[in-house]
C-alpha cells in the first residue's frame, strides 16, 4: 500500500521497499539487537498466528477459495515500481521463493527449491553457493538453474538502464553469477560483503522474463507464461476483477489442496456486503466489519429471538407502540407517512437480519500485522526543522494510551513498538525508545521553551537582524498563500524559495552542517517564505539555558549509551562538559524561559505554534482520524496547536506525504527481516539534487544524519549476525533521538474467514503456504 498509513495494497515484494501504508492500506521494518540468551525477553513476544491450522490429511481435496484483494495487479513483475500487494500475493503462489518467513519473521530456506544455501568463502570475496532441489523445474519443463540467476542479476544490477526497475539493493554488490560443479549449483560472488544475501533472488523469475528489457518491462506486466510455484495463472479477468490460479501440473512438492484460488478485487468498504452475499471466503476487514461479524455470531445463538444488534434492536416497547399508533391514527396524511417509515424500517431490519444470518457462517481471525503506524514529523522547514520541537512533540505523546485505544477493543496486545527497524518477536528487536524518553509534559514544555516557543512569544514583535531582515519581514506581510488573519492561518502549500536575507541564509547554511553529536536536520536552509510561522531570519548571540540544556544532554546521553562510544558521542560529551549540548540554547543574558501552563498557546516572534496535521478522509481511514484527534488533544496540552487537514485517500500519499506538503501525518511501514537493506532508504539523509530540490528516497520526514547512514552501510556489509544487529540497534537509537518518526502501534490484522477455511487467515509475520490452504474435511468439521 502506498498502510501512508501508505495506501493498503501498495506493499511491493519484500525485496523492494514498499511505499508507505494508508489508513485503508499500509508501510514497517525490523531493528537488530544483540541476541544472547539474556536478550530473549527484550525481543518481546511475537503476535500469535490465527489461521485455523490443520494437518494436510484433514484438508479436503478440491474446492475453490475466493480471496479478496484490494485491486487487480498493476503488474506481475515484482521488481517494478508499481508492484503492489496483489503482485506479491500472486508471485508467492506461482514463483520460486528461495527463503520464506516463519512465524517469528525470520527467513528460512525453502526446501522446495533449495537443498542448501550458505556462504562458502569470506576472503578475499564473499561467495554464496546455492544447491538447488533436483526436482525443481519451470512449468515448461526446463530446470531452474544458473541462467535464471544470471539473467535476474543483470536485469537488477542497475548497470543496464534499459531495464525499468525500482530500487533493488543488493544486486549491485554482485560481481558475478556462475554455474557450480554441476547444473544444480549456482555460485554468486560479491564485490563487497553483503549481510542480507538471503533477500536476493526471491521471487526468482525465469530468464524468459529477465533476459531482455522488452520482456522485463512490458511482457511480464500482464502475463507470466512460465512459472514454478504450486499454482500457475489460469486467467486474469479485468471485467470480473478476478485473477484465477490453478494447480501447476509440473509442481514437484506437496500438491495444492484447492482446485482454484480466485483473487477477487473488492474495495474494503464493499467487503461486508460481499461476505454477506457469500461471494468471498477470505477477506481482510476493518474493525467495524469485524464487529458486525462478531455480532452475527452472537445473534446466531439467540434461537430465533429478535436480533440484539442492528436496526430496531434498541427500539423500546413505548417507541414501538407510538409508531403503531401514528400509523393507524385518524390523521390519514400523518398515518401514511408513518406507514411508509415503518415499511422502510421493516425492510431494513429484514435485510440486516438476512445479512447477519449469512455473516454468522464466518469468523474473524486476528493478529498483529507486520507493520506499525507512526507519527511522521516533517523536518524540512518550519518549527519542526528544530530537533527540540520535534522531541517536544514526541515527549508530549502518550503512546501507550494511543495503542490501547486502537488495539485493546479488538482483544489484541497493545504494547507500543520500541523500535523503528524491527517488531516484537523478531531477532532484531530491542526497545530503544529510551533514547528519546517517555511521555513527560514538563520535559516537552521545557524543550519548546528552549526553542523559543513561549506564552509570551505570541505578544512579541519579530526581532530585526539589520536592514535586510527588516525588508524580509515587510515582504513576509505581503499577500501570499498561507496568510495570517486574527491568529488563524489559511492553508497553503509550503514555499521552497530561499530566504530574502543573505546574512540569514549564510547563517542557515552554517547551521545545516552536522552537529557534534551527529544529528543533522534536513531542510534548515529551506524556509517557507510565505508561511507566517516562519518569521524573519535573525541572528542571536546564544548561551546555554541550564534546564533545557540538561534535558537535551540527557536525551543525547541516552542515545549514546544505546548506540556506541564513537567519535560523535565523544564530541557530544565534550559539549556537555562545557555546560550544554548543541541546540539547547537561549539568548545570552536572559533567564531560561519558564514552562507554559498546561493548554496555554505558545508563540514566537508574535506567531503561534501551529502545525498542519494531514489525515486521509476516506471511509477506511476512521482509525487514523481517531488517532489524529487524540494526538491533537495531547499536543494541545503543551501549547501546540494543530490544524487538521483531511484530504482524499488518492492524494494523501502522493500529493502530501511524498511531496512534503505536511507538518504531521500518520502512515505505516511494513516490517522486513532485512532492515540494513530495506530500512535504509526510509531513514537516509536527503541529498540535494542538481535542480536544488531534495532527493529523499523514502525518507518522507526529511530528517536524517550522516552517522545513521554510516551505521546502515556498515550493517549491510557485516557478515557476523550479532555485530550487524548491534549496528542496527545503534542506528535505531539515533533515529529515536532525531525524533522524525514516532512509532505508535503495530497495525491490527483482521481477517474474515469462512469457518471451514483452514491454514489461512491472520498470518502475522509468516508467509502463506499456498499448497496447504483449503477447507476442512467432513471428518474434521465438528457437528453443530
Amino acid at each position: 500500500m502506498s498502510q501512508v498509513e501508505a495506501p493498503r495494497g501498495r506493499t511491493c515484494s519484500r525485496r523492494l521497499r514498499p511505499v508507505a501504508l494508508l489508513a485503508s492500506g499500509v508501510l514497517v521494518l525490523p531493528v537488530l539487537a544483540g541476541c544472547s540468551s539474556g536478550d530473549e525477553q527484550s525481543r518481546g513476544k511475537p503476535p500469535a498466528q490465527d489461521i485455523s491450522p490443520a494437518d494436510r490429511e484433514l484438508v479436503a481435496d478440491g474446492g475453490t477459495l475466493r480471496w479478496a484483494v484490494d485491486a487487480m495487479p498493476a503488474t506481475l513483475n515484482s521488481f517494478q515500481a508499481d508492484a503492489d500487494a496483489t503482485t506479491g500475493r500472486i508471485a508467492g503462489a506461482v514463483l520460486p521463493a528461495l527463503f520464506t518467513l516463519d512465524a517469528d519473521g525470520r527467513p528460512q530456506r525453502n526446501p522446495d527449491y533449495l537443498e542448501s544455501a550458505e556462504i562458502v568463502e569470506r576472503e578475499p570475496k564473499q561467495v554464496v553457493l546455492y544447491k538447488l532441489n533436483q526436482q525443481a523445474v519451470w512449468s515448461d519443463g526446463r530446470e531452474i538453474g544458473a541462467p535464471d540467476f544470471l539473467a535476474q542479476w543483470r536485469a537488477l544490477s542497475g548497470k543496464d538502464s534499459s531495464y525499468w526497475t525500482a530500487r533493488n539493493a543488493g544486486y549491485e554488490r554482485i560481481q558475478k553469477v556462475e554455474r557450480g560443479e554441476n547444473d544444480l549449483e549456482v555460485k554468486v560472488t560479491f564485490t563487497k560483503p553483503y549481510a542480507d544475501w538471503q533477500s536476493l533472488f526471491t521471487p526468482l523469475y525465469p530468464k524468459d522474463v529477465t533476459g531482455t528489457p522488452a520482456a522485463f518491462n512490458d511482457g511480464a506486466r500482464t502475463k507470466l507464461k512460465v512459472t514454478a510455484g504450486p499454482f500457475r495463472i489460469s486467467k486474469i479477468d479485468q471485467a470480473a476483477d478476478t485473477t484465477t490460479l490453478v494447480p501447476n501440473p509440473r509442481w514437484w512438492g506437496d500438491r495444492p489442496k484447492l482446485d482454484k484460488l480466485v483473487l477477487s478485487a473488492v474495495p474494503r468498504e464493499k467487503r461486508i456486503a460481499a461476505l454477506a452475499a457469500g461471494s468471498l471466503d477470505l477477506a481482510d476487514v476493518d474493525p467495524s466489519a469485524a464487529e458486525r461479524i462478531a455480532y452475527a455470531v452472537k445473534d446466531a445463538g439467540r434461537g430465533g429471538r429478535p436480533l440484539a444488534y442492528g436496526p430496531g434492536a434498541d427500539r423500546t416497547p413505548s417507541a414501538a407502540l407510538k409508531s403503531w399508533a401514528m400509523a393507524h391514527g385518524s390523521d390519514e396524511e400523518l398515518a401514511e407517512v408513518a406507514q411508509q417509515a415503518r415499511k422502510r424500517a421493516a425492510e431494513a431490519e429484514k435485510k440486516y437480519a438476512q445479512e447477519q444470518s449469512a455473516l454468522s457462517k464466518y469468523e474473524v481471525r486476528k493478529s498483529l500485522e507486520p507493520a506499525y503506524t507512526q507519527l511522521a514529523l516533517n523536518g524540512e522547514s518550519g518549527p519542526l526543522a528544530d530537533d527540540r520541537v520535534r522531541r517536544a512533540i514526541a515527549r508530549a505523546l502518550n503512546r501507550k494510551e494511543i495503542a490501547d485505544a486502537v488495539l485493546t477493543p479488538l482483544g489484541l496486545p497493545a504494547e507500543p513498538p520500541g523500535n523503528h527497524l524491527a517488531l516484537a518477536g523478531q531477532a532484531a528487536y530491542t526497545d530503544n525508545s529510551a533514547a528519546l524518553g517517555e511521555q513527560d509534559t514538563q520535559e516537552a514544555q521545557a524543550l519548546l521553551a528552549d526553542a523559543g516557543w513561549t506564552p509570551g512569544g505570541l505578544r512579541e514583535e519579530p526581532a530585526k537582524a539589520g536592514g535586510e531582515a527588516g525588508k524580509a519581514d515587510e515582504k513576509g506581510k505581503g499577500g501570499q498563500d498561507g496568510k495570517e488573519e486574527d491568529g488563524k492561518r489559511t492553508p497553503g502549500k509550503a514555499s521552497a524559495e530561499p530566504s530574502a536575507s543573505p546574512s540569514a541564509e549564510a547563517s542557515e547554511k552554517k547551521n545545516d552542517a552536522a552537529s557534534d553529536d551527529g544529528l543533522y536536520i534536513v531542510g534548515d536552509d529551506k524556509p517557507a517564505a510565505h508561511d507566517p510561522r516562519s518569521g524573519s531570519r535573525v541572528t542571536h548571540i546564544l548561551a546555554p539555558a541550564p534546564g533545557a540544556a540538561l534535558q537535551s544532554a540527557a536525551v543525547r546521553r541516552q542515545a549514546a549509551s544505546l548506540a556506541d562510544d564513537g567519535a560523535t558521542d565523544k564530541a557530544a560529551r565534550k559539549a556537555e562538559d562545557k555546560g550544554g549540548m548543541p541546540g539547547a540554547y537561549a539568548p545570552r543574558g536572559t533567564a531560561a524561559p519558564g514552562a507554559a501552563p498546561v493548554g496555554g498557546a505558545l508563540g514566537k516572534d508574535g506567531k503561534p505554534l501551529s502545525l498542519r496535521f494531514v489525515l486521509p478522509s476516506g471511509a477506511g481511514s476512521e482509525v487514523l482520524r481517531t488517532v489524529g484527534d487524540k494526538i491533537a488533544q495531547m499536543l494541545d496540552r503543551v501549547g501546540v496547536r494543530t490544524e487538521i487537514i483531511k484530504v482524499d485517500d488518492a492524494s494523501f500519499f502522493k500529493d502530501h506525504i511524498a511531496s512534503g506538503d505536511y507538518d504531521l501525518a500518520l502512515y505505516s511501514w511494513p516490517s522486513s527481516p532485512f532492515p540494513a537493506t530495506d530500512a535504509r532508504p526510509i531513514y537516509a539523509k536527503p541529498r540535494p539534487a542538481s535542480d536544488g530540490s531534495l532527493l529523499v528516497e523514502q525518507n518522507y520526514t526529511r530528517v536524517g544524519t550522516d552517522y545513521i547512514d554510516q551505521l546502515f552501510d556498515q550493517a549491510a556489509g557485516e557478515l557476523d549476525a550479532d555485530a550487524a544487529r548491534d549496528l542496527m540497534r545503534r542506528a535505531d537509537a539515533r533515529i529515536w533521538a532525531a525524533a522524525g518518526s514516532v512509532p505508535l502501534y503495530q497495525r491490527p490484522q483482521l481477517v474474515a474467514a469462512r469457518k471451514q477455511v483452514v491454514n489461512a487467515g491472520a498470518f502475522g509475520f509468516a508467509e502463506p503456504r499456498y499448497q496447504d490452504i483449503g477447507f476442512k474435511t467432513a471428518a474434521a468439521t465438528p457437528k453443530q
